[in-house]
């Protein structure tokens, strides 16, 4: 289930939502909810899983992390490599002016 939180949290950075976003379009009326979904806190059922899924526009299996993606990637996430991703997301979930700054320095490193 742990995976079920993580992607949650993944495929929110990956569509540049805030928590708050994300809570307003699941109908939460604030972001504490969707916090401690992302840190596992909250189990949730089968309906509030589909219903991330839609809003998320992924696939609920997707979710749970029972892709064949899922299964490639496991042995990238079993390397440690974890930090990279997350750093990764949070790129993602930066605001154009952050991203910018972060690709001239990473094209200074050349």
């Amino acid at each position: 289930m742990a995976d079920l939180y993580t992607n949650i949290r993944f495929k929110r950075l990956e569509k540049g939502w805030s928590q708050q976003k994300l809570a307003e379009k699941m109908g939460y009326s604030d972001k504490s909810m969707i916090a401690k979904i992302e840190n596992g806190k909250v189990d949730l059922n089968q309906s509030k899983i589909k219903a991330f899924a839609d809003v998320l526009g992924c696939s609920p299996s997707e979710l749970m992390g029972w892709t064949e993606i899922d299964i490639e990637f496991t042995s990238f996430k079993e390397t440690n490599t974890n930090k990279a991703l997350e750093m990764y997301y949070k790129y993602l979930a930066a605001d154009k002016k952050t991203r910018k700054m972060i690709d001239m320095l990473l094209e200074e490193g050349d």
